[in-house]
């Protein structure tokens, strides 16, 4: 039996790496399960990320001056995390033809016990996995870089345009 195709993205903040995920999604037509993070912003200014669903749920991820633990000046809301992240992952891998979306595995979402403790299955699971990390080093972040059957694909305001075309063609659009 084949492994399962896993592609993570890389690239610096603002690359466009969640940009590529959702075109990727929308192109390939299939269900798919996991979540994105997005922006939250008030008035100019950025105030925090929410954690979205593929099913449409959608929650606090972090919030400057939040409580939780800390990353940069953003509290982490590990209870909406795993509440709407988490469980949204859980419920793809009971459909191993689901192409699970993990956007992001970065600092934040490696601040959730039960995200990182959820990793080692994701990658074990025969579901394809398209997924974005954290382009710096990180014990958590370089242990899926790394992992078997693994494809780091770099995202650049270059490619990011033809990137999910690319994607969709690969994981069977």
């Amino acid at each position: 039996m084949s492994q399962p195709t896993r592609i993570l993205l890389t690239g610096p903040p603002g690359s466009g790496k969640t940009t590529v995920i959702l075109r990727t999604v929308e192109l390939l037509g299939r269900r798919c399960a996991g979540f994105y993070t997005e922006e939250v912003r008030a008035r100019g200014a950025r105030i925090g990320f929410d954690v979205v669903a593929l099913d449409g749920k959608r929650g606090a991820l972090a919030r400057v001056g939040g409580g939780g633990p800390r990353v940069g000046k953003y509290g982490v809301d590990i209870a909406s995390f795993e509440e709407i992240g988490v469980r949204a992952l859980e419920a793809g891998l009971r459909d191993p033809a689901r192409l699970l979306i993990v956007d992001e595995m970065g600092k934040m979402e490696f601040s959730s016990d039960a995200f990182v403790a959820l990793l080692p299955r994701l990658f074990r699971a025969p579901n394809p996995l398209l997924g974005t990390v954290l382009a710096r080093a990180h014990r958590v972040a370089d242990r899926y870089r790394g992992a078997p059957g693994v494809e780091i694909v770099q995202v650049t305001k270059a490619s990011r345009e033809r990137l999910p075309q690319e994607l969709a063609q690969r994981l069977g659009g």
